[in-house]
């Protein structure tokens, strides 16, 4: 006989993965709207405009996608705990 199937996660809340969505979003979309920086001033120790704008947006983008990878995984636990009984107070 095989085991009834038993939930291993409780009910998703949609905020925290919208607000997740978003911020990958923001980290893809603002580099490829090359319109907004292709141009070469202000320049930045000698650096044009267009070349230290996309370095800036890799720092930039490591930062929105560590908070989204926490968002989603706060939101991962409290969906597992939720099935454990966990917090249920």
């Amino acid at each position: 006989m095989s085991a009834p199937d038993v939930p291993t996660r409780g009910p998703a809340r949609v905020a925290p993965y919208l607000i997740a969505g978003i911020l990958v979003a923001i980290a893809i979309v603002m580099p490829l709207t090359v319109p907004i920086y292709a141009r070469a001033t202000p320049e930045l120790w000698g650096m044009p405009f267009f070349y230290w704008y996309q370095l800036l947006w890799v720092f930039i983008a490591a930062g929105l996608l560590a908070v989204a990878y926490v968002i989603v995984t706060r939101e991962d636990r409290r969906r597992r705990a939720a099935v454990r009984g966990e917090g249920t107070r």
